[in-house]
């Protein structure tokens, strides 16, 4: 067992309270928060938080981790041209190895970062997959346009190599996948009874390009379908129409935001406060490291406040509050990861410490608050997933140096630039 004792709690248990209790970690669980006991059980470490704060991590709602290879190497183009004239040429000169190595990278980046569980939809799935189950990283993976023979196949590999990683069936968007492929998808969310989740109106053109195509929004489109019989959601959601926002309510639907890409690309600014105003369900993503081009849940944090906050001229608009429990709780419930949204007895050990003698922490008046617009990656002392710790003070305990994370890296990008 491990303990974490001396600092403060911060459980988003369904409040926002500050305790100064302790922790206690069995395996892969939380076996105890509460104060200090005088039974206490041998522990094989014992974890002196010094005053710092122990959270639930951050859980990256939608990302494409792999696409670490176009970190600024088309940068400042807009969307459409972004991605038919660069990365989608990129994109096929991957391998499996390559992606594998530049999916490593990316965990690198999260763990470093306090994110505990990604959403990814790449390329080669169950390679992606066993990266992330051999260092420890939880991943929900997304199937790619595919067919229901491979998205089953698939599913059933990923499913089964460990309690880390897991896969829906999903496409890309309505504007890359043909009809025939979307009822290939709604056959696997029918049969296993899953969730559908893909890119939704990230853009204005994606937006009036499906209503010329099928006189029907992406939403529309994919409720027309069936696609949302057992829920699921939308990527971006920036220009979802009034009725989309109606069948997302309605079906219980998830629209995840990432404010940093959509900024960055000029897409626009996603409604958050009318979403929460609906009781539309929300959660927080980053997009992938070629559009964002970073994986910082901090950042993603704070702009979805502020920018909230100048599209309606408001300054009480988004509650810092909500959006810190968008990113930890959330997203979580968004991947189906009921058991990482929050710090509780029996709920899995995905948990992050803060460092309050930072800066940028001091002095301490809401410490939650302050995550949002004052926190950083610089503030993130340790990253625990399923009871192991994978990053603490600078270090990384992962299969690989970063070192020779980074050279294969980096000899990636000069073969498909090349």
């Amino acid at each position: 067992m491990i303990r974490f004792f001396n600092g403060k709690i911060l459980a988003l248990n369904g409040n926002y309270d500050v305790t100064d209790h302790e922790l206690w970690v069995d395996g892969d669980k939380i076996a105890y928060i509460g104060p200090a006991r005088a039974d206490a059980p041998a522990f094989e470490r014992e974890i002196d938080l010094a005053g710092n704060l122990l959270m639930p991590g951050f859980k990256n709602a939608h990302t494409h981790s792999a696409m670490t290879f176009g970190r600024s190497i088309a940068d400042d183009m807009p969307l459409q041209p972004w991605l038919f004239e660069r990365i989608f040429p990129l994109e096929a000169k991957l391998t499996p190895e390559r992606v594998c190595w530049l999916f490593k990278l990316a965990i690198m980046e999260y763990v470093s970062g306090g994110v505990t569980a990604g959403f990814d939809m790449y390329f080669y799935r169950p390679q992606s997959a066993e990266t992330c189950a051999e260092y420890g990283f939880r991943n929900v993976f997304c199937s790619l346009n595919d067919t229901y023979e491979t998205i089953i196949a698939e599913m059933d590999k990923v499913n089964s190599l460990s309690p880390l990683v897991s896969m829906l069936p999903s496409i890309h968007a309505e504007y890359t996948t043909s009809i025939d492929t979307m009822k290939e998808v709604l056959r696997v969310c029918q049969e296993r009874k899953l969730p559908f989740f893909t890119h939704i109106s990230e853009t204005a053109t994606e937006h009036a390009g499906s209503i010329e195509r099928h006189g029907l929004t992406p939403t529309e489109l994919f409720d027309s379908l069936g696609l949302f019989e057992y829920g699921g959601g939308g990527y971006h959601c920036v220009h979802l129409s009034e009725n989309d926002m109606e069948i997302f309510k309605k079906r219980g639907l998830w629209a995840i935001t990432c404010p940093a890409s959509n900024a960055k690309l000029a897409s626009g600014i996603a409604p958050l406060e009318k979403f929460s105003a609906m009781g539309i369900n929300m959660g927080i993503g980053t997009d992938g490291p070629s559009s964002n081009n970073s994986l910082d849940m901090f950042r993603e944090m704070y702009l979805a406040c502020v920018l909230q906050k100048l599209s309606l001229g408001d300054a009480a608009a988004m509650d810092a509050l909500k959006v810190l429990s968008m990113a930890c709780c959330g997203s979580a419930k968004a991947m189906g990861l009921n058991d990482c949204d929050c710090l509780a007895e029996g709920k899995q050990a995905d948990m992050i410490v803060i460092d309050l003698s930072r800066p940028s922490m001091q002095p301490i008046n809401n410490i939650p608050k302050n995550l949002v617009y004052s926190g950083s990656k610089d503030c993130v002392k340790l990253t625990m997933i399923a009871g192991k710790v994978l990053y603490e003070n600078g270090e990384f305990f992962l299969p690989d140096s970063p070192e020779t994370i980074y050279e294969n890296c980096q000899r990636i990008v000069a073969e498909m630039t090349a």
